[in-house]
């Protein structure tokens, strides 16, 4: 299988990570990217800025494979979404030429010959990765090996606080009352003097709140509500100046400054159970009975899971809770995070039984919310270290993960009193509200 290629599911910053470290490696990558163009998924969000800088958004490999084309690295800064992919994601996309194909979706991965049940020669066979184009043909590649850095993008979290749809929660999105997506600029200002329904507790939701508070500061009228599922406030804060990402920290700080002031009001322990369409607004009804204000817009912001429909006939060790391979899910599980405890991860930790299959990139936290882009490009570096044969570069580590700030979980899900805090943090301070990021 050695002339085979290694196939990279998803050409965003994980995939195209990759692609340069198995080039490096004098190994034969094939990216396939479902959408029409490289990095497709962030171009969703290419009004949201990182908070990460760009000495953190950069892959080593992917920079030494650029710089003879002239390329120079962004040396500072917060980019936007849009700029990563103008300033490093296209220019990389680029450079690999035809190793990366757009508009083909991977529809099923299996092993030549082999289902699910067959062991007799099972890792002697390559991989065959099913595949549908743009226009509707079919077709199969041979893989050596398949790294699969597809992200969760495309597999948003519902409302709905047991993890399905809220009832009526389909329709409302295809009435365009419901989104999934950060609002852009002009539809932020498009709420002004109108009602917003932010779902969610993490940093996306946030970047949500601190960009309509603004809204809201500036025309008085407009109404933002913040509904989190968890009956204390700590964890919708984050990790704040105790988070050695200091623009990840800042989100939270900037969160509790709009409520504290009063542009938005924080709804806690409201778990979404049905939501209805009044007039063209959406109103959204807990568990509990209670019904929020009726909303010109819910935007639903509540993490992400995996796609795991194309890997059916491959045999994956996942963590029953969440998703993720068994030996990482430990780490990254956000009932039981603490300060500190987060270490990155490499080939060892993310084998399958399914032996040269690997999930990097967001898809490898499953439902775990706290990925950062160095830790994917660490995942890859030892992944295509391992498919090289180099066994001692795969199980070196080379990047220690900067603390989230947030000690002890989460916080108890029902107690009000409750928060997920941090130990020893000062206390928070007003931000100013008119620069999200994310």
């Amino acid at each position: 299988m050695s002339d085979l290629p290694v196939v990279v599911i998803g050409a965003g910053p994980q995939g195209l990570a990759a692609a340069a470290h198995l080039r490096e490696r004098g190994l034969t990558p094939l990216v396939l990217e479902a959408g029409p163009v490289p990095a497709h998924a962030v171009s969703q969000w290419a009004h949201v800025r990182l908070f990460s800088g760009w000495n953190e958004l950069v892959d080593p490999a992917a920079e030494r494979l650029l710089a003879p084309t002239g390329w120079t690295a962004p040396a500072e800064g917060y980019p936007t979404g849009g700029e990563w992919i103008s300033s490093y994601l296209a220019p990389l996309a680029a450079a690999l030429g035809e190793q990366v194909r757009t508009g083909v979706r991977v529809t099923g991965v299996s092993r030549k010959g082999r289902d699910r049940l067959i062991d007799a020669g099972r890792d002697e066979q390559p991989f065959v990765v099913h595949v549908v184009t743009a226009d509707g043909v079919e077709g199969k590649i041979d893989a050596r090996a398949v790294i699969d850095a597809s992200g969760t993008w495309t597999s948003p979290n519902p409302a709905g606080a047991d993890g399905l749809p809220a009832l009526g929660e389909r329709a409302a999105a295809q009435a365009g009352a419901v989104t999934y997506l950060p609002p852009t600029p002009e539809e932020a200002a498009a709420l002004a003097g109108g009602h917003a329904v932010v779902v969610g507790a993490g940093h996306s939701a946030m970047t949500a709140v601190i960009q309509l508070a603004a809204v809201a500061e500036a025309h008085p009228g407009t109404r933002v509500t913040w509904a989190v599922r968890r009956g204390g406030t700590g964890v919708s804060f984050g990790g704040g100046a105790a988070d050695e990402l200091p623009q990840r920290g800042a989100l939270g700080l900037g969160a509790k400054a709009a409520v504290d002031n009063g542009l938005v009001d924080l709804v806690t322990g409201f778990r979404t159970d049905r939501i209805t369409l009044s007039g063209g607004a959406a109103v959204l009804a807990g568990e509990d009975g209670r019904e929020l204000a009726p909303a010109d817009r819910v935007i639903v912001l509540t993490g992400f899971r995996p796609d795991l429909s194309f890997l059916g006939e491959l045999r994956l060790e996942l963590d029953a809770t969440l998703q993720a391979p068994t030996r990482i899910a430990a780490e990254v599980d956000p009932n039981v995070h603490s300060c500190g405890d987060v270490r990155a991860t490499g080939a060892a930790d993310l084998a399958h039984p399914e032996k040269d299959l690997y999930l990097v990139g967001m898809k490898s936290y499953g439902r775990a919310p706290t990925f950062l882009a160095m830790t994917g490009y660490e995942q890859i570096r030892s992944v295509a270290a391992e498919l090289a044969g180099d066994h001692e570069a795969a199980a070196r580590v080379e990047l220690v993960l900067p603390d989230t700030g947030v000690c002890g979980g989460s916080g108890a899900f029902d107690d009000p009193a409750a928060s997920g805090g941090c130990c020893g943090v000062p206390g928070p301070q007003i931000v100013q509200l008119a620069a999200p990021t994310r």
